[in-house]
């Protein structure tokens, strides 16, 4: 049974930009106020004709161009998305056809903002499997249309983006890239982040997201180290959930991975669920901090209260 690698990545953000003296023109609320809070400076919004679709399709795009295929050599798309508005045809389904595919599998996964590493955990398995050779993995979401610009607690936080990764099998003799996935659930908390309504909106317990995420996590994101063989100083990089700067800090500090590069592009593109980690991956190997190789940890975490999380090696 061969591994998985990821071969290559891509990431998409829209032209729009909101900073936070803009959103003090909605809201009570001021540059210093969300910086202290959240961290975030800046975020990117879609315009209303942009769908999650066409994020997500440039951000393949790209990742394909950088791993040098063309679209026929993907034999099975997964897009990671909680705010597609159309059932059918899935957001997959809708990249497949815009990036000009022909018979690939398509399918849409939505576990909010831990979804990619979810799907990436997916492509992996259905690679060593058998099922598919290469896979489009996306992650992407265009939070702002579900946002209650109302909402001075949860306005700030929004961004819309998408990111990608090519994964496909490893040779003969190649070490997997993608390790072993650890995930789960708290159920009984689901409501503590939603989307939910007609119109949808995202809503969310901000405490007691905060108090899960800094005291649950840190062990079972060590757990995902001890699985793929990494210890946490080894790493070379903490690419976690884009939630909030005041959650990524103190959960990276916790994981003990005192040598890693810690991925804070929330700080300029706000949360962006299932886009994060993505994101976040594809600018730290576009500038350079960190190279081909290295361990990197990926944490998914959030909405169901869910989390999701493996070591990769850097393509």
């Amino acid at each position: 049974m061969l591994g998985s690698r990821i071969a290559a990545l891509g990431h998409y953000q829209p032209a729009g930009v909101l900073t936070n003296e803009d959103l003090a023109v909605l809201v009570d609320t001021s540059d210093e106020w969300i910086r202290t809070r959240v961290g975030i400076r800046t975020r990117h919004r879609a315009a209303d004709d942009e769908p999650v679709d066409e994020l997500a399709a440039h951000a393949g795009a790209k990742a394909l161009a950088a791993a040098g295929l063309t679209p026929e050599d993907i034999g099975l798309v997964l897009v990671a998305t909680s705010t597609a508005i159309d059932r059918s045809p899935n957001t997959a389904a809708r990249v497949a056809a815009r990036l000009g595919m022909t018979s690939p599998a398509v399918m849409d996964l939505n576990v909010v903002c831990a979804g990619f590493t979810h799907a990436l955990a997916t492509a992996d398995h259905a690679v060593r499997a058998g099922s598919a050779d290469r896979v489009l993995v996306i992650g992407a979401d265009k939070m702002t249309a579900v946002t209650d610009w109302s909402d001075r607690t949860t306005c700030v936080l929004t961004g819309d983006g998408a990111g990608a990764a090519v994964v496909e099998a490893t040779r003969e003799g190649e070490e997997p890239g993608i390790g072993p996935v650890l995930w789960g659930s708290v159920p009984s908390m689901g409501h503590a982040v939603r989307i939910e309504g007609t119109p949808p909106r995202f809503a969310q317990e901000g405490q007691a997201v905060y108090r899960w995420a800094t005291t649950q996590l840190p062990p079972i994101a060590r757990k995902v180290c001890e699985r793929g063989g990494v210890l946490p100083e080894e790493l070379a990089a903490v690419v976690l959930h884009q939630a909030n700067l005041r959650i990524i800090e103190p959960v990276a500090q916790k994981i003990g991975a005192v040598n890693a590069v810690i991925a804070r592009d929330v700080v300029d593109s706000g949360n962006t669920s299932a886009a994060s980690i993505p994101l976040a991956l594809a600018k730290l190997v576009e500038r350079g901090e960190i190279s081909s190789g290295d361990p990197v940890l990926l944490f998914g975490f959030g909405g169901n209260l869910s989390y999701a999380g493996q070591i990769i090696r850097c393509p």
